[in-house]
């Protein structure tokens, strides 16, 4: 199996660039991959270009990708040991993708099942050409860096297997040049949104971002769904149906059991307990935020990290696409 010239087996994760970064994106990715910049040679994609699949206005990606680098940085992520760079910035993504779309047919792509649900879920009448073409785009990243592993959950999973396919078929046609990668599933911890309709999202408006001072995650705990049986502060509760007992249970998971019990038995009031769920979110955040407010008075060191990190990722891109070129007898 391929590695890295450091040894280590190869990961590439990315987000694409929509800005300010909620408490559901930390537990969802951020927290894991912090974990897995000790263990892989780790990359960190700004998927600036796979923003435009559904959304082609483009005059906010620079300010968002600003945005959502600086809570990479105050999750944890260190830029030395995994490179954070801008898919747009990277050309060979284009020409890797280019070539791998050669070896995919349409009708593979139409039974994605994660394509129907996007299109369900975003009211789409058409779907672009660019957007069917999502999964090649995002097997291009992954094999560009020669990835062994690419960090998912299970309704990822399929992506990762167009991703296994498009390299069978290439060593198949060409000889091996790329690994296959495999899907490290992981149990990412699920937040659901404030609203206990749907999981955080920023769009749905049930979401606490990472960056919000106390005043802010008081009002958006305040306002969270609760026990709708609970008319009065005596009844017993129900905090499985509770988006507030949801985040007790990650932020003030020492006391979750004080909080079911006294919930269920009607010895604990809505607004006291919300009131201190949302001084354990703000205690979690305090030490994050004290990271991010430094790259908010020092804008330029976010964009020395990202052209720091492109200049990095360019040299294992150049590698790779001298290999595919060699293989193909291009060059």
């Amino acid at each position: 199996m391929a590695e890295s010239s450091s040894g280590k087996k190869v990961i590439l994760s990315g987000m694409r660039p929509t800005g300010r970064l909620h408490l559901g994106n930390y537990l969802g990715a951020l927290e894991n991959w912090v974990k897995l910049q000790d263990e892989f040679q780790s990359y960190h994609l700004v998927a600036d270009y796979h923003l435009l699949t559904t959304n082609t206005d483009s005059s906010g990606i620079l300010h968002n990708t600003q945005e959502m680098v600086k809570d990479w940085l105050a999750a944890g992520l260190d830029p030395q040991k995994a490179p954070f760079f801008r898919q747009s910035q990277i050309k060979e993504h284009c020409e890797l993708h280019l070539i791998c779309s050669m070896l995919v047919t349409t009708a593979r792509l139409e039974r994605n099942p994660t394509l129907k649900e996007q299109v369900r879920d975003l009211h789409l009448k058409t779907v672009a050409y660019g957007h069917l073409g999502y999964p090649i785009l995002q097997a291009a990243d992954i094999l560009l860096y020669k990835g062994n592993f690419v960090p998912v959950g299970e309704d990822q999973v399929p992506h990762v297997e167009i991703t296994r396919e498009v390299a069978r078929t290439f060593n198949s046609l060409y000889g091996e040049v790329f690994p296959e990668p495999q899907a490290k599933l992981t149990r990412f911890a699920r937040l659901p949104g404030l609203d206990m309709q749907a999981k955080m999202s920023k769009s749905l408006g049930n979401a606490i971002d990472m960056a919000d001072p106390p005043d802010v995650v008081w009002d958006r705990i305040r306002t969270a769904f609760t026990d709708p049986t609970r008319i009065r502060k005596n009844d017993p509760g129900h905090p499985d149906g509770c988006a507030v007992f949801h985040h007790h249970c990650r932020f003030n998971s020492d006391q979750e059991e004080v909080v079911r019990t006294e919930c269920e038995a009607g010895d604990r009031g809505c607004v006291d307990c919300k009131k201190e769920c949302a001084a354990k979110i703000s205690e979690f955040l305090a030490p994050l935020q004290e990271r991010r407010a430094y790259y908010d008075d020092h804008p330029d060191e976010v964009m020395d990290i990202l052209i720091d990190g492109e200049k990095r990722a360019r040299e294992t891109a150049r590698k790779t696409m001298d290999d595919v070129r060699a293989a193909m007898n291009l060059g």
